[in-house]
């Protein structure tokens, strides 16, 4: 018996400027604050309705490629669109799988260390006094549940500060993210609560480390001092997960 064949759904017209405006970008090699066609351009261009044209343009707009203006040079310019929209929405996805940090090092125990390798040399005196007054701030011991949540959060934007340096947009935004999404669930967790002096320690100890090493241009003991930060890392994030999910069996078994 003959099959039917599938019908494919008919790609709206409004997803076919997307496509074509994001094409441009790459083959014509547009920049940010260039001119994007007009609405009446569009409709010319693709036979298409106003609402079409419209559509597509906010579409665009949206996903952050796009900012329009008003006034005699008004008209949609191509805008220079940021990671954090692109890592919010696949953090939002991430948290319905239930992650937790020993799934984020799988990854970050790899990217991390190419990460580091990747800067050496590329670090201006600008880049190593964020680092170091980053350390700086670390070490003032913190009691307050506020000081460690602000503490844990400061000891991942070091790695973000090295994110930034990295010639490479695509790690650059993969370890971003992946310390972003361990920022989440530290934070959603409250990972920060259980007070883990050697874990603080550690940390600040490895990041003291690798200033000196990056600053050495020291690849072997650059590429080492990360791999054995991540895995160290990984131990105590492991430890103050199971810590805060005994903390909430507990007050939830005193509230029962």
């Amino acid at each position: 018996m003959l099959k039917r064949p599938v019908r494919r759904k008919r790609q709206k017209l409004s997803d076919v400027i997307v496509e074509s405006v994001k094409r441009s970008i790459v083959t014509d090699a547009l920049r940010p604050g260039d001119r994007l066609p007009t609405e009446k351009e569009l409709m010319e261009s693709f036979q298409c309705s106003k609402g079409s044209a419209r559509e597509a343009l906010k579409a665009l707009e949206v996903e952050g490629l796009v900012n329009t203006r008003t006034g005699p040079n008004g008209g949609a310019y191509l805008n220079q669109a940021g990671t954090e929209p692109a890592s919010r929405a696949l953090r939002n996805y991430l948290h319905f799988q239930h992650m937790d940090g020993e799934q984020v090092y799988q990854l970050r125990k790899v990217i991390e260390v190419e990460l580091a390798v990747s800067v050496i040399g590329r670090l201006s005196e600008a880049d190593f006094k964020a680092l170091q007054d980053n350390i700086d701030f670390c070490s003032h011991p913190e009691d307050s549940e506020a000081g460690q949540r602000e503490q844990r959060i400061a000891e991942l934007e070091f790695h973000n500060l090295l994110g930034r340096a990295c010639p490479n947009p695509l790690l650059s935004f993969m370890a971003q993210f992946l310390n972003d999404l361990l920022r989440d669930l530290v934070v959603l967790k409250k990972a920060y609560k259980p007070k883990r002096k050697q874990f603080d320690a550690a940390n600040l100890d490895y990041h003291k480390r690798l200033l000196l090493a990056l600053r050495a241009e020291d690849e072997r003991a650059v590429r080492q001092l990360m791999h054995e930060h991540m895995c160290d890392a990984e131990h105590h994030m492991t430890a103050l997960e199971g810590e805060v999910t005994q903390h909430f069996l507990l007050e939830f078994d005193h509230h029962r």
